[in-house]
């Protein structure tokens, strides 16, 4: 059984690929060719926002987000304790101090009503995650933000394709940032990533951000990195978009699914009423989770846990944050939360072995 099953997505999308890699390889444009652009339209398009910046990968997304947001040393950005260690990774780059605020219970996202007194002067930022395929608060969370002018920039690498009150994840922020890692929803076969903004300035600034600061070809107006798409990224994307708008629902039925047969064995993932999850995993809770995982693995089920150690208690950001500072809720899922298999093209009879698997292991008391 596979976790995330490409091959047979790839089946069905194979000629289109091809003959998109090839154009790329008659004109030979790899860096920011036409496919760039053109991808970039339809990504503004489909989520609604005015600019879409196509940029090397998820963090090259999140890190030009912050430097066009104006985010510099000595700054605070409040982010999630429980996300990929990108998310504080690109803080920490930038110079910044990250602030944890714990999450909600049942949604694993951002908890709005502890933002507030974590607010100082030298906030600059929100980042919060969307995690597991569902959009945080956002409605909440701008209030929060546009009471202090502070930018909230979405970490939406695993909610590309979701929404929130009918509106899309990446365009429901100061700045939205998403990845097309290859296992994400909407993926690529290597890295890549993307920026959204309706500001037209902020467009620009990440437009020049990816590409060494270049306004145009040797004039360097501001300090950048090297961030931009590759051309047969672009072309693959293209390739595989009108596919992914079929696979939204697909993978809401898995999911969908798996809720109904899971009921009363495990904690199943929560969906606010809100928001239309694009279940980038289905991530459940359950109790002695190491050996549960052992005896799925035993049974052929894989699993994966995203994510075991929370941010704040990670080795890297050790001196950045105080040690005595506790997140509980972030603490007891990192030790809880278990990934099971999740794409658009598992069968229902995977599903069931899978489910039956679980419901065996946990009345048999191995675990």
């Amino acid at each position: 059984m596979q976790f995330v099953d490409l091959k047979t997505q790839y089946k069905k999308v194979e000629k289109d690929v091809t003959a998109r890699i090839m154009a790329v390889l008659e004109h030979g444009q790899y860096i920011l060719g036409p496919e760039v652009e053109e991808l970039e339209k339809k990504l503004a398009a489909f989520t609604g926002s005015q600019h879409c910046v196509a940029v090397a990968s998820g963090t090259d997304a999140l890190l030009i987000a912050l430097i066009a947001a104006g985010v510099q040393a000595g700054d605070e950005v409040i982010t999630t304790p429980f996300s990929f260690f990108a998310t504080v990774e690109t803080i920490v780059l930038m110079g910044a101090k990250p602030v944890f605020v714990d999450i909600d219970p049942r949604s694993y996202n951002l908890d709005p009503n502890q933002i507030e007194v974590a607010i100082t002067h030298k906030t600059k930022a929100i980042i919060p995650v969307s995690l597991y395929g569902q959009c945080a608060d956002f409605d909440a969370i701008n209030a929060i933000a546009a009471t202090h002018g502070i930018a909230v920039i979405e970490d939406a690498a695993q909610s590309f394709g979701a929404t929130y009150e009918g509106r899309a994840s990446c365009n429901l922020s100061t700045i939205g940032c998403t990845s097309f890692f290859p296992s994400k929803p909407l993926g690529c076969y290597g890295d890549g990533g993307a920026c959204f903004t309706n500001d037209a300035s902020l467009a620009t600034a990440m437009r020049e951000l990816r590409a060494h600061g270049q306004s145009k070809r040797y004039t360097h107006t501001r300090i950048g990195i090297n961030g931009r798409m590759d051309t047969l990224q672009a072309a693959i994307l293209l390739a595989k978009l009108d596919l992914f708008r079929e696979e939204i629902p697909m993978r809401k039925q898995v999911a969908q699914l798996y809720s109904e047969k899971l009921s009363g064995l495990v904690t199943t993932p929560y969906v606010e009423p809100y928001n239309q999850s694009v279940f980038a995993q289905y991530t459940i809770e359950v109790e002695q989770r190491e050996r549960m995982q052992a005896a799925l693995q035993e049974r052929g089920i894989p699993t994966a846990v995203h994510y075991p150690t929370p941010l704040h208690q990670q080795p890297a950001v050790k001196g950045l944050v105080d040690p005595a500072l506790r997140f509980p809720i972030a603490e007891n899922a990192a030790k809880r939360v278990m990934s099971l298999p999740m794409h658009p093209y598992l069968l229902q009879e995977e599903q069931d072995s899978v489910v039956r698997a679980i419901r065996e292991i946990i009345l048999s008391s191995a675990v």
